[in-house]
């Protein structure tokens, strides 16, 4: 039996609806937190180890394009996902050159995709971990060499 990882997802949606419904499909699966804005999405993101974050684009405030915008800057590992009800090219442009995406689903969500999204996803956070942890290796390799 091999041990599961504990995926910690961050599910931002100003619809209560949506993140409960979120919730209750994937609780069983990964750790789901959720916020219902980019104010308290920033909380959380500052007190856990968030792998995955999901958010919703069209909320008050603060856009979802704008989170993902801001929480690369800080996060630059973490692997970030825009679900959305509206399909909008101009938010799909940002979506992936501000808050670098690295996938644009719409709603509604299926469940099945959703999961196999988050879990390779979470392959590739995965992989930009190792990959930080073996460059500085190397570096301190190089510099001790010289």
């Amino acid at each position: 039996m091999t041990d599961q990882p504990v995926i910690n997802v961050l599910y931002v949606d100003d619809e209560q609806h949506n993140l409960d419904a979120f919730k209750a499909a994937f609780r069983r699966n990964f750790n789901v937190y959720t916020a219902p804005s980019a104010k308290d999405a920033e909380v959380i993101l500052s007190k856990e180890d968030i792998h995955i974050l999901i958010t919703d684009q069209r909320m008050p405030v603060t856009t979802g394009t704008e989170l993902l915008s801001e929480a690369v800057k800080k996060y630059p590992d973490q692997i970030r996902i825009i679900l959305t009800g509206y399909s909008d090219i101009k938010c799909l442009i940002d979506a992936i050159n501000k808050g670098h995406v690295y996938q644009y689903l719409e709603k509604p969500w299926d469940e099945t995709t959703l999961k196999e999204v988050i879990q390779d996803g979470y392959k590739a956070f995965e992989l930009r971990r190792k990959e930080k942890i073996l460059l500085a290796k190397m570096e301190q390799l190089i510099s001790q060499r010289v």
